[in-house]
C-alpha cells in the first residue's frame, strides 16, 4: 500500500485521521522510526510543520534558502539574541540542511551517562547493529581526504603542524557532487538525508505525511495519550490557514527536535516532574577566520569533513572542545561578522581568501553544568535561555586561542575573530592578545547547529522525562524519539546517535500498539 506526502496546498478542508501510531517531525527521529514501522505494516500517520521541498525546488541562493528550510525563517535564537540557533523546518528535518558530518556515539559518553544518568541498556555492543543499519540505509563513509576542499585542508594541514590529531570526517553521501550547497538543500540528492532515504522507504510502505502541519497540543484522557491537534500553516510565513488537523493514535511518537518537543509538551501540559525542557544542550560554537594567501573558495566543497578532537579532554573543570570547519557562505559568514561599512565591504571582497574554522564546546558534562531550558512564552512560542556559565566563556577563550593556532600553522597570513571589537592576529606571537579579550554573551558570535536535551532519558522518574528505551516515564503510549532524549551533549556531530536511538526504538514503539 502507498502512503503519499500532502502540504497546505492540498490541504483545505479538516482532516481526522486515526492511525496506529502518529510522529510529530520527520528528521533524523521521526523518518527512521517510521520507516521502520511502515516496514512492518503498521499504520502511521507523520506530522510535519516545515515544507516539501525536493532538489527540484531548493534554492542556491541563501536568501531563499534561510527563511524556507529553517526553524524561524532561519532567525531562531536564544531569547537574550546571544546564540543563533540553526535548526531545519521541512520535511527531512534538520537531515535536510545539515553538514552530513557522522559520528557513532562516543564510549565514553555511553559511560557516563550510565553512571551519572541512570541510563540503562545504552552499549556499544548493544548499539552497533543499529549502527551498522543505519551506516549501510545512509551510506555514512569515511570522506576521501583528497576530497577535502581547501576551507577543511585548513585545519588537517594547521593540526598536523602542530602535532594534533586530525582526520577526515564520515558523511552519509552517495554521489556526492562536492558543490557546498548542503545547508540549502541538496540539488542532486547525494545527500543522503531523510528526505531521499527512510522518508521515500515509508511512503512506498503507507506512510501518510502531512506537511506545513503543526502540532498545537497533545490532549491526554484517562492517563494516555488520546489525540493530536495541529493546524495547517502557510508555507511562505507559517501563519495558520484555519485548516484543523486532528490525530487520534494508538501511540504517539514526539520527535520535534530538542526545542519544539519539550515546547509541545509544555503547551500541552505534560510536565509531571517539573523536568521537561530543562538540560538543553548546544555544543556552543565559536568562529575563527583566517585569510591565506591562495584561494580558499570555502563556498564549494564538502563543508566539514575533517576534524580533531584533540582538546575533547581538558580535565575534569574544564569543558572539551573539538574543532570542524563550516562553510564559507556570503551571507552565513556576513550575519556572523561584526563588520559595518568598508569594513564589512573589505572583509567580503577577501572571502574567497577566507577559511572559517569552528570550536564546538561539549556542554553538560561537568558537575553543575545544566545547560539552558527550553520554556513557552504567553502565545505557546518556544523560548530558550542559555546561561554562559565562566567554565564556558573559559572554553570559548581556549577555542579562540587554538583554533588561531591552527590557522597561522597552515600558513593564514592574517586571523580575525568574530569579537564586536574583531582581533587581528598576524603571528603566534599575537595570539596573547586574545587572553585579554572579552568572552560570553554578546561579546562575539556564538552559534549551535547542535540542539540536545529538554526531555532526557534515564531510569530515575524524578531526574528524567523519558525512560531508556524512549518511553514517558507516566504516560504508556507516549515515546519522545529525537534529540532532546540525550542527557548531556555528546562531543560529536549528533545525526547519527538519533539515528541509531531511532532505529532502536522501532520494535519497542511497535510492541507499544
Amino acid at each position: 500500500m502507498s502512503g503519499f506526502i500532502r502540504g497546505a496546498d492540498a490541504l483545505t478542508s479538516a482532516v481526522d485521521e486515526v492511525c496506529d501510531v502518529c510522529i510529530i517531525g520527520s528528521g533524523a527521529g521521526g523518518a527512521t522510526l517510521a520507516a521502520g514501522l511502515c516496514e512492518a505494516g503498521l499504520s502511521v500517520v507523520l506530522l510535519e510543520a516545515g515544507g516539501h521541498f525536493t532538489r527540484q525546488t531548493f534554492s542556491p541562493h541563501e536568501g531563499e534558502a534561510y527563511p524556507a528550510l529553517y526553524q524561524d525563517r532561519g532567525t531562531r535564537a536564544t531569547a537574550d539574541l546571544a546564540i543563533t540557533i540553526l535548526q531545519g523546518r521541512a520535511v527531512g528535518g534538520s537531515t535536510t540542511v545539515n553538514w552530513t558530518t557522522c559520528y557513532r556515539t562516543p564510549s565514553r559518553i555511553l559511560a557516563h551517562w550510565a553512571a551519572h544518568h541512570a541510563v540503562e541498556g545504552l552499549t556499544d555492543d548493544a548499539l552497533r547493529p543499529h549502527f551498522e543499519a543505519v551506516e549501510a540505509r545512509l551510506s555514512i563513509a569515511p570522506w576521501p581526504v583528497e576530497r577535502a576542499n581547501a576551507n577543511n585542508r585548513a585545519l588537517l594541514n594547521g593540526a598536523a603542524a602542530l602535532g594534533w590529531p586530525a582526520a577526515p570526517t564520515s558523511r552519509n553521501v552517495k554521489g556526492c557532487a562536492n558543490s557546498g550547497l548542503c545547508g540549502l538543500g541538496c540539488p542532486v540528492d547525494g545527500k543522503q538525508s531523510m528526505l531521499v532515504t527512510s522518508i521515500p522507504d515509508a511512503v512506498s510502505a503507507g506512510l501518510r505525511l502531512y506537511a506545513d502541519v503543526e502540532a498545537r497540543r497533545v490532549v491526554v484522557e484517562g492517563g494516555r495519550v488520546v489525540r493530536v491537534e495541529a493546524e495547517v500553516v502557510r508555507r511562505a510565513d507559517s501563519a495558520p490557514t484555519g485548516v484543523a488537523v486532528t490525530v487520534r493514535p494508538k501511540v504517539l511518537v514526539l520527535s520535534g527536535g530538542a526545542i519544539n518537543t519539550p515546547a509541545l509538551l509544555l503547551r500541552s501540559g505534560i510536565n509531571t516532574n517539573g523536568r521537561v525542557g530543562l538540560r538543553t544542550f548546544l555544543h556552543p560554537v565559536i568562529a575563527v577566520a583566517g585569510r591565506y594567501p591562495e584561494r580558499i573558495d570555502g563556498f564549494y566543497g564538502a563543508p566539514q569533513s575533517v576534524a580533531s578532537h584533540h582538546l575533547i579532554d581538558r580535565g575534569p573543570e574544564r569543558v572539551g572542545l573539538f574543532f570542524e570547519a563550516g562553510p564559507v557562505q556570503p551571507m552565513l559568514i556576513a550575519t556572523a561578522t561584526p563588520l559595518f561599512g568598508e569594513e564589512m565591504a573589505a572583509f567580503m571582497a577577501e572571502l574567497a581568501h577566507v577559511s572559517g574554522l569552528i570550536s564546538l564546546a561539549v556542554d553538560g558534562l561537568l558537575p553543575g553544568d545544566d545547560g539552558g531550558t527550553v520554556r513557552v512564552d504567553a502565545a505557546g512560542r518556544p523560548r530558550v535561555d542559555y546561561p554562559i556559565r565562566p567554565a564556558l566563556a573559559e572554553a570559548f577563550r581556549a577555542g579562540h586561542e587554538a583554533l588561531a593556532q591552527v590557522h597561522l600553522a597552515a600558513g593564514a597570513t592574517e586571523v580575525y575573530t568574530l569579537h564586536r571589537q574583531p582581533r587581528r592576529l598576524r603571528s603566534t606571537a599575537d595570539i596573547a592578545q586574545l587572553a585579554g579579550a572579552p568572552y560570553g554573551a554578546h561579546e562575539h558570535a556564538i552559534f549551535t547547529a547542535h540542539q540536545m536535551g529538554g526531555c532526557a532519558m534515564g531510569e530515575d522518574p524524578s531526574r528524567a522525562v523519558v525512560r531508556s528505551d524512549l518511553r514517558h516515564h507516566s504516560l504508556p503510549n507516549l515515546f519522545v524519539v529525537d534529540g532532546s532524549v540525550l542527557p548531556t551533549s555528546l562531543g560529536v556531530n549528533p545525526s547519527q546517535t538519533i539515528y541509531a536511538l531511532a532505529h532502536r526504538a522501532r520494535a519497542v514503539v511497535a510492541a507499544a500498539v
